[in-house]
């Protein structure tokens, strides 16, 4: 078993692309860096895109992920701006399979659960468990909390694909981000409910 791994999450959008690395290191996270790459969102989107491409690409070379997680679409009441989501996940998938990585994607409710902040949750819910998880005292923007969190559930994906089947029918609906948890050292480890 490999005793690191470094994955670039994605979290996608045509004016703002977050964009955070994280790596498990023998059952450590450690956060490598995060941001958000901007654009200007007078231009056509064509030249987005392309400013888009450039700066992921700069990042998958800076950090050299050995994946890629980016998240799902979900539904929009509005066409046009899914359309434009779309395209901008079209650039994060190219960027990926340029550098040759493999790419993971995961639905928002999914991202949100493996962090521990399911259900109804909003953005701050989100950060909030981020900044516990990897040690950070806060995080700028929504849009870098966002691709952290998508970093995290493919980590925690690829723990839960490891483990051993559950001795008991009580750990097999143990939550993702339970079971992350119980990989990692006491400091990861969520309060218990009450």
């Amino acid at each position: 078993m490999e005793s690191h791994l470094r994955v670039l999450g994605v979290d996608p959008g045509s004016r703002f692309m977050g964009y955070g690395v994280v790596e498990e290191r023998r059952g450590q996270l450690v956060h490598l860096g995060h941001g958000v790459i901007k654009v200007d969102p007078e231009a056509p989107l064509h030249q987005r895109l392309m400013v888009l491409h450039v700066e992921l690409t700069a990042m998958l070379k800076k950090y050299r992920p050995e994946s890629v997680a980016v998240e799902g679409v979900f539904t929009f009441r509005n066409a046009r701006s899914a359309l434009v989501l779309g395209h901008a996940r079209g650039v994060a998938l190219l960027a990926a399979a340029q550098a040759g990585l493999s790419v993971h994607e995961y639905a928002p409710a999914r991202v949100k659960r493996s962090v521990g902040a399911g259900g109804a949750s909003g953005k701050e819910s989100i950060a909030r468990m981020v900044c516990s998880l990897l040690k950070l005292e806060a995080i700028e923007r929504a849009d870098a909390s966002d691709a952290l969190a998508v970093a995290l559930c493919h980590l925690n994906q690829g723990r839960v694909a490891g483990l051993a089947p559950a001795s008991s029918s009580a750990k097999r609906r143990k939550g993702a981000a339970s079971l992350l948890a119980d990989r990692l050292s006491p400091s990861y480890r969520r309060p218990e409910a009450r």
